[in-house]
């Protein structure tokens, strides 16, 4: 499926080395004939490995992929992933830097009966625009996923992350599947959150709020008094917390906030608008 895992550090350097060398001659797999793409071979930041079939659907059941999705998976392979994506009837695109692998890709989606929905593009992962993706896959090391990182927490809010056996460093998963498969068995989810870090206005006072990632933290302000905020949490563009008694749920866009809160027997409305934005 995908130019994937063990990298440097599982490679021989003299290997490593040529590996450039080796794209930029390599020949396109044909159809029928000479021998493919083969599990291993060398390729810009990892190696091509694919992905165990059973792994492909876990991927995409973590995604909860549906026909209004557009998956995207970086180092596609042999296209496995896309392929699989669009039998589920959702757009796919495969970002592949092996031109051989490209054309491989297509044809195996032509061959599958989804070469409308499944495309393929030959282009390195770190140049590639991948913005309009709602769900975005990946079986990489993971020093590539955080070198990848920054524009993955650029995508908007809501979008799925998936990626097979490697993390997001501190970033943690928001969940998490694991399979009875033997090797390459753990499948991580983020879902990317909308920054809230800043400072906002309510009707009752001002929200000071602090951003790790999904999780939140901070304090508000009102009537002279300072309640730490508790059990701050991201998911997507949905933000909630509690303050004091009161639990406070909303939506996010851009610097305006919009929802409920309960306190007690008390229900109401809440609105809040970022006034002072924080790093």
């Amino acid at each position: 499926m995908r130019a994937v895992v063990i990298l440097k550090r599982l490679v021989p350097r003299l290997l490593l080395g040529s590996c450039l060398s080796v794209l930029a001659a390599c020949a396109l797999y044909p159809e029928r004939g000479a021998v493919g793409p083969q599990p291993g071979q060398p390729g810009k930041d990892v190696e091509w490995l694919p992905t165990p079939e059973p792994l492909v659907s876990e991927m995409l059941d973590l995604a909860r992929v549906t026909p209004n999705d557009y998956v995207i998976d970086l180092g596609s392979g042999d296209g496995r992933i896309v392929i699989a994506a669009a039998k589920r009837g959702a757009r796919g695109l495969g970002i592949e830097l092996d031109p051989g692998l490209v054309q491989l890709s297509m044809r195996n989606a032509a061959r599958e009966g989804v070469g409308d929905r499944a495309a393929f593009l030959q282009d390195d992962i770190f140049r590639a625009d991948f913005s309009e993706g709602t769900v975005i896959t990946l079986f990489l090391l993971t020093d590539v996923n955080l070198r990848l990182r920054p524009r993955l927490l650029a995508l908007r809010p809501g979008t799925r992350i998936v990626s097979l056996v490697f993390t997001m460093g501190e970033w943690s998963p928001d969940e998490t599947a694991t399979t009875g498969c033997g090797s390459f068995c753990t499948a991580y989810l983020w879902i990317v959150p909308a920054d809230v870090a800043g400072t906002w206005r309510l009707s009752q006072g001002d929200l000071a709020l602090d951003q790790r990632y999904q999780r939140i933290s901070g304090t508000l302000s009102s009537g002279g008094k300072v309640i730490s905020i508790a059990n701050g949490r991201l998911h997507g563009d949905r933000i909630a917390f509690t303050a004091g008694d009161a639990e406070y749920a909303g939506r996010v866009a851009g610097d305006a906030i919009a929802g409920s809160f309960r306190s007690g027997s008390t229900t109401g409305r809440w609105t809040a608008t970022r006034v002072t934005h924080r790093r």
